[in-house]
């Protein structure tokens, strides 16, 4: 009896082992099978140049492939009954479900927005509740934005997926834009377009291409309104834009003797506003675009006069070049109505545009103050009328306000780093030398009047 419980007892022991080897190999074969099927998903499932539709589309068949290789073993190697398994974790999946109502809400929004693809990583998009910014991540539960304060909004995929939103990132990155001016009914709208088109065409920071737009939205005996359509290179370039062309409308309404109008809610009576011919327009005379300049401002009053006083006035036709590259100008000159291109490149049938002057602006302080060539060509690509101040004329004022001629030479600075990639240090390096040559060329001898015999243009007078 003892040797047949023995033999009993040896069975069972190797049965047990028998059963666990066999349960090891099945759970391996399982374990190695789907792994082998998630293999040939990471392969061949793929979109081409849809990385993201891919990979969502892997993760599911993975994950359905797990599933599958739970379920297999607990039918094939345990022998559990995997009906009755699937029947008691329906109920507690509608448990599940019910508490996770909001996660996977997260996730299937999250599932959609993948595979409609309104939006791809870096794209800028605009809610309809007025939240912005740039797409920096996108997971299974929330997609997260950077806006333009630097902040990371992070929004779940349920409400972007009931919220509208705008791509303005797509089909491309340039942005439209548009403002509206309201102008005083002194001219004739016809007049007005032409100024306004002018202010869009000084611009250094709207695209040329497609061309900026003007349209006379309405017109009544209070004011002119006009609609400025333009576009700029991305998103980070509204403010700037923005901000550019009202000063230019400002700068060229002054020039064309335009006024603002008055607002819509404005108690004004109607006999007290401006037209045509009561209108007593404004004229913009040497001292009070002298005035008008921040360079100027540390001037006296009697200081600005006298200035003013020496101003000799030039006129330029459409297409004339003012001065080329290298050419050093003996006087400052301050642009009184028109616009001004700067060029670059050998080749003049194809120069590179580089900037812009609008009425207001000043060139010529390269070759005034530091015996510098100018940096760029200039060309009227209009009636352009300036005001020129010599040498002996400004000389004095420079010498007596040291610190008008720190602001020049930020400006002159800033001037001949344009179109190019220039450090803070090394445009306070430059600054600090252009300041060295204004004092060698200044204090070692008396000023010297350069003759303006032969420059371009025509003069007028003072």
């Amino acid at each position: 009896k003892l040797l047949h419980r023995g033999r009993l007892c040896a069975n069972l022991n190797s049965s047990r082992s028998s059963a666990i080897l066999v349960g090891s190999a099945k759970l391996l074969w399982w374990v190695h099978l789907a792994w082998a099927l998630i293999g040939f998903v990471r392969i061949y499932l793929v979109f081409e140049r849809k990385p993201r539709e891919a990979r969502l589309l892997q993760d599911l068949v993975v994950g359905a492939i797990y599933v599958g290789m739970l379920l297999s073993i607990l039918a094939f190697v345990f022998g559990a009954p995997v009906g009755t398994l699937i029947a008691t974790s329906g109920v507690f999946a509608i448990v599940l479900g019910l508490a996770l109502q909001n996660t996977l809400s997260d996730v299937f929004s999250g599932i959609a927005l993948t595979l409609g693809r309104p939006y791809v990583l870096g794209d800028w998009i605009v809610l309809s509740d007025g939240t912005e910014g740039r797409v920096v991540e996108t997971n299974w539960r929330s997609t997260h934005l950077l806006t333009l304060a630097h902040n990371v909004v992070a929004l779940p995929n349920s409400f972007l997926a009931k919220l509208g939103l705008t791509n303005v990132s797509s089909p491309e990155e340039s942005h439209g834009l548009s403002v509206t001016i309201r102008l005083a009914p002194t001219k004739m709208p016809a007049i007005v377009a032409d100024v306004m088109n002018a202010a869009l065409q000084s611009s250094n920071t709207i695209l040329r291409e497609p061309p900026p737009v003007v349209a006379i939205k309405a017109l009544d005996a209070t004011a002119i309104e006009v609609d400025l359509f333009f576009r700029v290179a991305n998103v980070g370039q509204r403010i700037p834009a923005t901000n550019e062309i009202f000063d230019l409308v400002y700068r060229h309404s002054k020039s064309a003797g335009l006024r603002l109008a008055t607002p819509p809610s404005s108690s004004i009576l109607m006999n007290d506003l401006p037209n045509e011919e009561t209108a007593n327009l404004p004229e913009v005379t040497p001292i009070k675009l002298i005035n008008a300049i921040p360079v100027f401002s540390a001037l006296t009053d009697n200081e600005k006069e006298a200035l003013a006083a020496t101003v000799t006035v030039r006129t330029y036709r459409k297409g004339d070049i003012i001065a080329r590259q290298g050419e050093m100008l003996p006087s400052l000159m301050i642009v009184r109505t028109g616009i001004i291109v700067r060029e670059r490149g050998e080749d003049d049938a194809h120069p590179q545009e580089i900037g812009h002057l609008a009425p207001g602006h000043f060139f010529g302080e390269t070759g005034l103050l530091a015996g510098i060539g100018e940096t760029s060509t200039l060309r009227a690509t209009s009636h352009v009328v300036v005001y020129e101040i010599d040498q002996q004329s400004f000389a004095p004022l420079l010498l007596d306000r040291p610190e008008m001629a720190e602001d020049l030479a930020a400006v002159l600075s800033a001037r001949m780093s344009l179109g190019g990639s220039r450090t803070g240090q090394e445009h306070t390096e430059s600054k600090f030398a252009l300041l060295k040559a204004m004092q060698t060329i200044f204090h070692p001898a008396p000023f010297r009047r350069v003759s303006s015999a032969g420059r371009p243009g025509l003069q007028e007078g003072r």
